[in-house]
């Protein structure tokens, strides 16, 4: 649990949605704002917003109003998030940045950006929308810090659906990954601590090298999960052999570089964590450089590509691809671990914080409350006291 040591003796929930939500133009707002925060952490079960209302007040009109402050009231969701973050890196020791997915399953067609996708986690396509998270990752948790919804091209086209939706003019066809080096880029402009290594595992969703060449022309520091079928450029040994025309390919999958027919000749740099257990995991690690054009700089940079496999398997359980080439192979396996983090974090979310539970249609309703659910979950965390009551409404 985190603390909230740097608030003050006296800082309540009062105190963190005034200053969350500080920038709200109107008193009413603010005062929903709070609500909605308060109800999202009192509510149990589905975070409808009649039985969110139900939590806060008898009034018939108070689920009316509380749908038109998140699902229509034109409010800026950025600066709830821009605060987040300032309140995650004043109350904990950041260790690394991260982005992760969300897929929020849909009935109908008419939630904004919903669409059939298939989810490589379930084998079959779902109906859904897909929400990219950032997470401030501590030794012992994620907290979320800012959110974006991934608009398939058939949403950004169709006029109708843009402004049934109130998609704004700005918004545009993203990728998972393009959607993921905004949030970054975003986290980038707010922070107000030297940045840490962004530490992501993206792979099951998209082919990931997009990710690796943007953070790399953003010049972050990363340790990002990679599908074996990410192809490299392989080490100066492997590219000497290729060129002494001993037939290793210049480019191959990375999965290839661990085979056991062609480790042994790749001369990998092997480190056992915790030697002396049975059970240890075997990571191997490799210099390579990202396929593509050499005119590139990202291309023309060097990696580490990571395989962490069982000591009874042949094949690795994951690939990690690293900028950070001199750090210690154990300090990069320990950040590679880091990224469970954020998974968690949105088990919690779908649980207990309305991850799944918003029933409007618009593009800013989706955020509106995506940054609501993310303060009460940060609020939890914190550990303040809940302040509000019906009275004070």
């Amino acid at each position: 649990m985190l603390t909230s040591r740097s608030l003050g003796p006296r800082a309540s929930s009062f105190d963190f949605a005034e200053q969350v939500f500080g920038h709200l133009p109107r008193a009413d707002q603010r005062r929903w704002a709070h609500a909605y925060l308060m109800a999202l952490l009192r509510t149990p079960g589905k975070k409808s917003v009649r039985r969110l209302a139900q939590s806060l007040s008898d009034s018939a009109t108070a689920a009316q109003s509380l749908h038109q402050f998140v699902n229509a009231s034109p409010w800026p969701w950025e600066p709830v998030c821009r605060k987040l973050m300032r309140w995650a890196e004043q109350c904990t020791v950041p260790r690394a940045w991260t982005v992760d997915v969300a897929v929020l399953r849909k009935r109908g067609e008419h939630s904004c950006g919903v669409h059939r996708r298939f989810i490589p986690g379930t084998g079959r396509s779902v109906n859904c929308q897909i929400g990219i998270g950032a997470f401030v990752v501590t030794d012992h948790d994620a907290l979320p810090v800012g959110w974006r919804l991934l608009l398939p091209r058939i949403w950004i086209e169709d006029s109708q659906r843009r402004t049934r939706t109130r998609i704004p003019p700005d918004a545009a066809t993203r990728s998972l990954e393009g959607g993921a080096l905004d949030l970054i880029r975003a986290m980038g402009d707010r922070t107000q601590l030297a940045e840490v290594p962004v530490v992501a595992d993206l792979s099951t969703h998209c082919g990931t090298s997009t990710l690796a060449r943007g953070l790399s022309l953003q010049g972050r520091d990363f340790v990002i999960g990679v599908p074996a079928s990410l192809p490299v450029v392989a080490g100066r040994q492997l590219r000497a052999q290729q060129q002494d025309g001993s037939g290793w390919p210049a480019v191959m999958d990375a999965g290839k570089l661990f085979d056991p027919v062609h480790s042994e000749r790749a001369g990998l740099d092997v480190y056992t964590s915790r030697e002396g257990q049975a059970n240890a995991p075997l990571i191997q690690s490799s210099i390579v450089h990202l396929a593509g054009r050499g005119a590139d700089p990202a291309v023309q940079r060097s990696y580490r590509l990571l395989g962490i496999r069982s000591p009874r398997s042949g094949r690795p359980l994951n690939l990690w691809l690293t900028s950070m080439v001199n750090r210690r192979l154990d300090e990069v396996v320990e950040l590679t671990q880091l990224q469970a983090r954020s998974v968690q974090t949105l088990e919690r979310l779908e649980q207990d914080y309305g991850l799944l539970d918003f029933e409007g249609r618009s593009y800013p309703g989706w955020h509106h409350h995506m940054a609501l659910m993310s303060a009460a979950y940060m609020h939890r965390r914190l550990n303040l006291p809940d302040s509000w009551t019906p009275q004070s409404h």
